[in-house]
């Protein structure tokens, strides 16, 4: 069987889909990935026996109609020319858009919605019309799969989805082996902790409220250091404005890193993963510190509140609320250092158990072979 994977970048599927690939690789399928070739298309070298089709006309931050139309067109021609047996679809152009030129191409897809992001956050019309939009195309869906519950029991209450077409798996997987606790897991004792914010520097993912805790925090517990690691996002209408970011580390508030393509070097040395965000599906950076062992701050929104036992692996923080997330950060610096290991080794423990790479893998696969048949 042949089945086509298609998203708004290569780095998405580099990033989070891999697991999916091997999965179905072993299973004995071809793999076609559909998606706007960037940088990350060095995936091929490790994957020679997959077709990567480049996808020209997706600009997944546009609102314009016709680019969408424009979309639909190439889509509709490379379905008809690859002629896969099953299409699943990741993140909201390629759901809402691929789904109907799955339909009009007489192919049977899948939406996979990886987290509901900027349209959903925010109250208005991107919001009213991307709502729509699903229930326009929900039928050309045989299934819905959600990185969480919580939207897939959003997209019920909408009306987007009805009876079991959706169903919900616990993220995208994080891979464990590579993920590893070093070095053992310890923790910085006393009162010298380093907390690292690691993900797109976009205000959606509570950044600003991270920075406000930090200048606060800072002024009572001076060895406290807070890092940033990740990369500004200029297409995304959330994204941090140059002035703050340089503003943050001249006034010695933060640490900035940058972009870096290994993170574990950097979750290696923090104490603890916090990720303010104001909704997630399950967030990747998160996981990524509980396998390594390290405990985890998150918020009490959906997606977020999936990762986290409050006061075993770590704690919960009211989204948008400075003072909410000041106080889970100060909770954690007047714990022990033997208090803190026992919370990495729960967080590793747990993603093991729900978040592995290869269970989510074999987790989708037990959806997709239900068209296969």
């Amino acid at each position: 069987m042949k089945i086509a994977l298609v998203a708004n970048s290569t780095w998405n599927i580099y990033n989070f889909r891999l697991n999916v690939i091997d999965k179905l690789l072993a299973e004995g399928h071809d793999v076609v990935v559909i998606a706007p070739i960037d940088e990350y298309v060095e995936y091929k070298e490790d994957y020679p026996q997959i077709q990567h089709v480049n996808l020209r006309t997706l600009d997944r931050d546009s609102t314009n109609p016709i680019k969408d139309l424009i979309l639909i067109v190439e889509l509709i021609r490379k379905y008809k020319k690859l002629k896969p047996d099953l299409i699943m679809h990741y993140t909201n152009k390629p759901n809402i858009f691929g789904g109907i030129a799955a339909r009009i191409a007489g192919i049977p897809s899948i939406a996979m919605v990886t987290g509901l992001g900027y349209a959903f956050i925010h109250q208005g019309w991107i919001r009213d019309v991307t709502t729509k939009l699903y229930k326009f195309i929900a039928g050309f869906h045989k299934k819905f799969i959600f990185e969480n519950i919580e939207d897939r029991e959003l997209f019920d209450k909408l009306g987007i989805t009805k009876g079991n077409q959706g169903v919900s798996i616990k993220g995208c997987g994080v891979n464990t082996t590579y993920y590893q606790p070093y070095p053992n897991g310890k923790m910085t004792p006393g009162d010298e902790v380093t907390f690292t914010f690691i993900g797109r520097l976009l205000y959606d993912k509570g950044i600003g409220e991270y920075v406000k805790a930090a200048k606060i925090i800072k002024e009572k517990y001076p060895k406290v250091n807070f890092w940033i690691v990740g990369e500004l996002d200029p297409d995304n209408p959330a994204t941090v404005d140059k002035e703050d970011l340089v503003e943050w580390t001249a006034n010695d508030i933060v640490k900035y890193h940058g972009f870096q393509k290994d993170v574990r070097p950097f979750i290696a040395k923090s104490d603890c993963i916090v990720l303010p965000s104001y909704r997630e599906a399950i967030p990747r950076t998160i996981t990524e510190g509980m396998a390594m062992g390290k405990p985890v701050i998150t918020t009490d929104t959906a997606g977020c509140r999936e990762a986290v036992d409050i006061g075993q692996n770590g704690y919960l923080a009211e989204a948008r609320s400075t003072s909410s997330l000041r106080k889970v950060l100060e909770q954690f610096i007047n714990l022990t250092a033997e208090a803190r290991h026992l919370m990495g080794v729960k967080g590793r423990e747990k993603a093991l158990k729900e978040f592995d790479d290869r269970k989510i893998a074999e987790d989708i696969y037990k959806e997709v072979v239900k068209f296969l048949s």
